[in-house]
């Protein structure tokens, strides 16, 4: 047999067992980019340096092909190791907690604001619990069960989120500078947002343990 006949039958191959995709690590791998990008916000957030934030822009065009890679793989897939709508919401919503980051930083820089302990706090916490989403999309491929108390910590940290900024509001309503408050709420409202993201992000991954196990 030359060659060209080996190649043929390789695609023939192909068409007939078409190659099943890593979801478990492709969904692992993209967690780590989105933790990349939260933990560049935790440190713009502790030193406002415009290089961090020029760092967190380039970050989401980088997660932005990423996602757009996994949609393609999802799309062009066989069959798929999990329900095929639940790795597009894990796909989607990860990708929109890089949003929600890349948009309070830039938001900032057109509103002239610096960093506070707030908007730290937030960074913060947001951190955390994207690392548990990161260990979460890891276990999936072996021990999807312990996947489902990384996703409750996840969800966890969005409420805390939630509180804070419930609590940072009433502090802020206070006094005459109405142009700043509204400026500080909306990048508040931009951290909650994507807080809030990942709170669906956890949904989703807690939706694929219940299915797995």
């Amino acid at each position: 047999m030359n060659a060209d006949d080996k190649s043929l039958l390789a695609r023939l191959f192909e068409r007939v067992f078409p190659k099943t995709q890593d979801f478990y690590g492709m969904l692992h791998e993209q967690g780590r980019h989105v933790e990349q990008t939260v933990a560049l916000l935790v440190t713009f957030m502790e030193t406002g340096d415009e290089a961090v934030r020029d760092e967190i822009r380039a970050d989401e065009h980088a997660a932005d092909r990423v996602k757009m890679r996994n949609m393609h793989l999802l799309n062009e897939a066989f069959s798929t190791p999990m329900d095929r709508e639940d790795i597009y919401r894990a796909i989607a919503t990860l990708d929109e907690i890089v949003n929600g980051c890349k948009d309070a930083a830039n938001e900032m820089h057109a509103l002239g604001l610096k960093p506070n302990a707030v908007t730290l706090e937030m960074a913060q916490l947001l951190h955390s619990g994207v690392v548990a989403l990161v260990a979460g999309f890891g276990k999936l491929a072996t021990t999807p069960a312990d996947a489902a108390v990384d996703a409750d910590v996840a969800r966890k940290a969005e409420r805390k989120v939630e509180k804070l900024y419930r609590r940072a509001l009433a502090d802020l309503f206070t006094g005459e500078d109405y142009i700043h408050m509204f400026k500080r709420r909306e990048i508040y409202r931009h951290l909650t947002t994507a807080a809030e993201r990942m709170a669906h992000c956890a949904n989703t991954l807690h939706d694929i343990v219940v299915k797995m196990v």
